[in-house]
C-alpha cells in the first residue's frame, strides 16, 4: 500500500490472523519501508515445516516486531519450532497449525545492554505475509524466489516466474558458497516396501509425521478392494496422456495414468489461513492405503486435528508445524476414504514437484477465484505461469477434474 506524498513520516499498522483466530497480531512500521520485501523459499527446511511447495515471508525493519492483540499472546497461542543448527524459532498456531513467521535465535554469546534488557527485544522477525489483512500488505507482493539443490528442477520458482510483468528474481546459491546456509538434506532415493512395491515418503522435517504411499497399480491390484471404490480411486487420477481425453471412444471412458497420482495446486482461504502460505499442493490417496494405514480420525505419530468446518478434518505436525493431511469425505465410511496428502512433505527423489509420482493439473487452479480475492496480481499471475509450464512440459495445458 502506498501512502499519500505528504505523509512522508507516516506508519501503517497491518493486522494479521490465524484461521481459528487464536493468533491475533499487529506491526507498525514506517512508510519509508514499504513496501515490505516478500521473499519464497522453496528450501527443503521451510517446506518440510510447512507442508507446502514454499514459504511467504517479509522480513521486518530491525526494532519491529508483532504486537499480540489480547488474548492472543506469544506464548499461550503459539507453538516454537527449533531444528538442530537453527538460525530462527518458528512460531505456528497451536490450535490451527498457521505458520506466523519466524523469529532469530538469541545469540548465547551476545551481552544485553543491561542486565534488565529482554533479549528478545533485539531479534529479527519475518512474518508471513500470507495471513494479513486486506489491502495491507499484498500490493508489495513478492520480490524474491529462493530454491536450494534439493528442490530439484520444477516447483512455484519457474511455475510463477514473473508477478504481473514484474520477474521474480531467483537465488539459488550452491552448498559451496559462503551464503549457502541451509544444511543440505540427505538425499532421497528410490524407495520400496518390504513387498519391493514402490513407495513414496511423505514426511514433516522432524520426522513425527511419516508414512509412505505407494503407486496407484499397486492398490488397484488389490483383489480385496470393491470395483466401485476403485472406480472412485480412479476419478482422482491424471489422464494416461495429456491428449487422449477419450482414449474409449466407443464408453467414453477416459483412461487414467495408473502409475502417478495427481497434483493440484489450491488458493482457497481456508487453506491460506491455516498454512500461512499463499498457495499449497494436494495430491489425493486412499487412507488406508498408507503405510503404516492411518485411520479415519487421523491420529498417527505427531499429527494433530483441527476441524476447520463441519465434516473437514485437518492434521498438522504437533511438534514442527506441517501441514500433512485434509480429510472431508464426510460420511464415507473407514477404509473407502480418500484424503488429500500436502505435496511439500513428499520425499520425492525429483523435488518439489515430484514428477516421477504426480501429474500436475496445469490448465487451471483450484479455488482460483479464492486466491484472486485476496491477492489478484498473485493467483493470475500463477495461473498463467503453471499453464505455460504445463504446455513446455507436456505439449499442453493438463486438466482433469477431481472427482
Amino acid at each position: 500500500m502506498d501512502l499519500p506524498p505528504e505523509l512522508p513520516t507516516s506508519h501503517l499498522t497491518l493486522t494479521a490472523q490465524c484461521y481459528c483466530k487464536s493468533v491475533h497480531f499487529t506491526i507498525t512500521v514506517p512508510a519509508s519501508a514499504l513496501p515490505l520485501p516478500v521473499h519464497l523459499c522453496h528450501c527443503h527446511i521451510c517446506r518440510y515445516t510447512h507442508g507446502t511447495p514454499c514459504i511467504f515471508h517479509a522480513p521486518l525493519p530491525k526494532g519491529i516486531a508483532p504486537e499480540f492483540i489480547s488474548p492472543s499472546s506469544l506464548e499461550a497461542s503459539l507453538t516454537g519450532y527449533e531444528h538442530d543448527q537453527a538460525a530462527s524459532t518458528r512460531y505456528f498456531c497451536s490450535t490451527c497449525g498457521c505458520h506466523i513467521g519466524d523469529r532469530d535465535v538469541p545469540d548465547s554469546n551476545a551481552q544485553s545492554a543491561s542486565s534488565d534488557d529482554d533479549p528478545t527485544v533485539h531479534l529479527e522477525w519475518r512474518v508471513a505475509n500470507s495471513i494479513f489483512s486486506l489491502p495491507d500488505i499484498n500490493s508489495s507482493g513478492p520480490q524474491n524466489a529462493t530454491s536450494s539443490s534439493a528442490s530439484g528442477p520444477n516447483g512455484l520458482y519457474n511455475w510463477l516466474p514473473s508477478i504481473d510483468s514484474r520477474p521474480l528474481r531467483i537465488w539459488n546459491p550452491t552448498p559451496s558458497s559462503p551464503d549457502f546456509v541451509v544444511p543440505p538434506p540427505s538425499a532421497p532415493g528410490p524407495r520400496t516396501n518390504p513387498k519391493g512395491e514402490d513407495v513414496l515418503l511423505a514426511e514433516c522435517h522432524c520426522s513425527g509425521v511419516s508414512f509412505a504411499i505407494p503407486r496407484p497399480r499397486t492398490i488397484l491390484s488389490n483383489p480385496s478392494l470393491p470395483d466401485g471404490f476403485k472406480d472412485s480411486i480412479k476419478t482422482y487420477l491424471p489422464p494416461a496422456s495429456p491428449y487422449d481425453k477419450d482414449s474409449n471412444q466407443e464408453s467414453g471412458e477416459v483412461q487414467r495414468d495408473t502409475n502417478k497420482w495427481g497434483g493440484i495446486l489450491d488458493l482457497c482461504d481456508d487453506c491460506r489461513l491455516v498454512d500461512g502460505t499463499h498457495v499449497i499442493g494436494w495430491t489425493f490417496v486412499p487412507l488406508h492405503a498408507l503405510e503404516p494405514a492411518i485411520k479415519s480420525d487421523l491420529k498417527h505419530g505427531t499429527l494433530k486435528t483441527f476441524e476447520s468446518s463441519p465434516g473437514v478434518l485437518r492434521a498438522f505436525c504437533s511438534v514442527c508445524g506441517a501441514t500433512g493431511v485434509w480429510d472431508g469425505t464426510g460420511e464415507d465410511p473407514y477404509p473407502y476414504m480418500i484424503v488429500d496428502v500436502a505435496t511439500g512433505i513428499l520425499r520425492a527423489p525429483g523435488g518439489v514437484a515430484a514428477e516421477d509420482w504426480l501429474t500436475w493439473r496445469t490448465a487451471r487452479l483450484a479455488w482460483q477465484a479464492s486466491g484472486e480475492e485476496y491477492d489478484s496480481s498473485f493467483a493470475t499471475s500463477l495461473a498463467r505461469g503453471f499453464a505455460e509450464w504445463g504446455v513446455k512440459t507436456h505439449g499442453k495445458a493438463i486438466d482433469f477434474p477431481i472427482a
